[in-house]
């Protein structure tokens, strides 16, 4: 495979994102409603885009769910991957290898530093035989989320000068560090308190050819995640501001709309929230 990584779907996106310098969603989904609106969205905003998903649906849905959500993703008429999200178990990572996914986060980084270098390089080379490529986590992003175990707010940080050795060492494509960035609920202050930025510039600075992904966006701050782009994020994943509000609207509107209108009104409340998160991250009109 003398072309990989760049014959890669998910790689493809996020380099055409380095070299334009803006960032694509990348959109957690648990359903076909996600899904669809994901797709959709991205269809109408003319932007490239990721569907993520997370080991629970390999279980919870199986491997034709999978195979679904990669057609679904490929059939589009831009470019869309489709990644699997916070790997965290070695058989599940396994599994993953076996499925069309066109990228996976191997997440070892509750690990002892040097495991997570050895295992994170492991996976590496079993996945360019499968032209998958693959994001880690260095140092460790807090909170709780599927698959996530929840920790306190004195977790490590990405230290810069360990993260170039990171990269050089797994040959990782992608790498989502940890500046203060919460998986769920933020303590008093939120995101601009805790998110040290100086942090993610000297990373970049140290790594400047590496892709950057921002985990635990949530509570989207425009200011920030703006900022975070013009340093060198990438990849932004999206998860909980997309799910408040399709699932307010369901509240809302079950028990008065025909399930058909139900669906198609509820991927539309989807889509208009990925939509605003697709112009604040840069990437409309990138797949025109």
């Amino acid at each position: 495979m003398s072309d990989y990584p760049y014959n890669n779907r998910t790689f493809q996106i996020l380099d055409a994102a380095e070299k334009g310098g803006y960032a694509v969603a990348a959109f957690n989904c648990y359903n076909t409603d996600g899904i669809l609106g994901s797709i959709k969205a991205a269809e109408r905003m003319k932007s490239p885009a990721i569907i993520e998903i997370f080991p629970w649906s390999m279980h919870f849905h199986g491997p034709e769910f999978i195979k679904f959500a990669a057609e679904a993703c490929h059939a589009a008429s831009v470019p869309i991957s489709l990644h699997l999200d916070h790997c965290t178990l070695e058989p599940d990572v396994y599994k993953a290898l076996e499925l069309p996914f066109d990228s996976i986060m191997v997440d070892a980084s509750s690990h002892d530093p040097e495991e997570n270098i050895k295992f994170v390089r492991h996976i590496v080379d079993l996945a360019k035989e499968r032209g998958i490529t693959i994001e880690a986590e260095m140092g460790r992003i807090v909170g709780g989320e599927d698959g996530v175990p929840t920790v306190d707010m004195e977790s490590l940080y990405t230290e810069p000068e360990l993260a170039a050795e990171f990269l050089e060492r797994t040959g990782v494509h992608f790498l989502a560090p940890s500046i203060g960035n919460v998986h769920g609920p933020y303590p008093p202050g939120g995101p601009e308190k805790y998110w040290e930025l100086d942090r993610l510039e000297k990373i970049k600075k140290l790594s400047p050819s590496s892709i950057l992904v921002l985990h635990g966006a949530y509570p989207i701050i425009d200011h920030l995640m703006k900022k975070t782009i013009e340093i060198g994020v990438r990849k932004v994943n999206l998860n909980k501001n997309l799910h408040v509000v399709y699932l307010e609207f369901l509240e809302k509107s079950i028990g008065k709309l025909e399930m058909t209108q139900l669906q198609e009104k509820s991927i539309e409340a989807w889509m208009a929230e990925a939509e605003r998160n697709i112009k604040l991250l840069g990437s409309e009109g990138k797949a025109a």
